[in-house]
């Protein structure tokens, strides 16, 4: 394997500093620098760009972005036990890289970033799903970031990109997909990291939009996605009953036969029906 920077490889990293992935921290690092390369050049051309990284591990990621020409990188870790090796890429990237311990959950680490701003991450498993819709349902739109590149299993990834009819589509994909474009850039096996985990890994990119694909107000569309896939196997005249007693009149106003399900519901109906609780 080819070196992609002056670093020492990322086995002797793991190594030298026992980096034991840990399965409480959602931990699975990625070892191939060529691959994490890979993965840096999906947002496209980030040297006008600052970018988020959320639980970099040793590095390898890091290494990535860098070497690609990230304007800079800003690595929020909550293992201590990394530092000294993210340490190691801060001494060969003084001015462009810049780490903060804690958890990424907790931290705003908007007021260390100039716009435009990307986020690209191997995010833990643990809270990855968490940070995606965060960032997926800020306040105001458009959003602070540019593009969101995001590892996931690919389960999830699935759940993200999922057109209405299947069975991964849901709330992820309506959520995903009504503020940004979304598609499945490259998918992992186990054993390109360390340790395997049991699943398929895929890196998913999402692309901010300008303004939703469709009006709705977020807390209705919200309401009304959870209502419907919580009990997704019903008729949505039955999944739908309690949030109108006229749930048929709106469904069928909104374009919705009330007999469908929400499987079967594309987005652009769900943002109707969303709007039919505007007051």
């Amino acid at each position: 394997m080819s070196q992609i920077d002056s670093l020492p490889p990322l086995r002797d990293v793991i190594a030298r500093h026992e980096l034991s992935a840990r399965k409480a921290l959602g931990q699975n690092f990625l070892l191939d620098l060529n691959l994490t390369a890979r993965i840096a050049r999906i947002p496209g051309d980030l040297s006008g760009t600052d970018v988020i990284e959320v639980g970099p591990g040793p590095g390898g990621l890091t290494r990535g972005l860098l070497s690609e020409g990230a304007r800079r990188v800003l690595a929020i870790e909550k293992d201590p036990r990394c530092l000294p090796a993210l340490d190691e890429i801060r001494a060969a990237y003084p001015d462009r890289f810049q780490v903060i311990e804690g958890d990424a959950l907790e931290i705003n680490p908007l007021e260390h970033l100039t716009p435009p701003i990307a986020i690209c991450a191997n995010l833990p498993y643990n809270v990855g799903t968490e940070l995606l819709i965060r960032w997926l349902t800020p306040k105001d739109w458009p959003p602070f970031w540019s593009s969101l590149t995001l590892m996931f299993q690919k389960e999830v990834a699935e759940r993200l990109t999922a057109q209405p009819g299947s069975k991964a589509y849901g709330r992820l994909a309506i959520l995903s997909q009504w503020r940004a474009e979304a598609r499945i850039a490259m998918t992992l096996p186990p054993e390109a990291f360390s340790p395997p985990p049991k699943v398929h890994s895929a890196v998913v990119h999402l692309t901010a939009l300008p303004e939703p694909r469709f009006p709705a107000q977020p807390h209705l569309l919200e309401r009304v996605v959870a209502k419907a896939f919580n009990q997704r196997r019903k008729m949505l005249r039955a999944a739908l009953k309690g949030l109108a007693p006229d749930i048929e009149d709106r469904l069928l106003a909104a374009g919705i036969k009330p007999t469908e399900r929400a499987e079967q519901v594309p987005l652009e109906a769900f943002c109707a029906l969303a709007r039919q609780f505007e007051t």
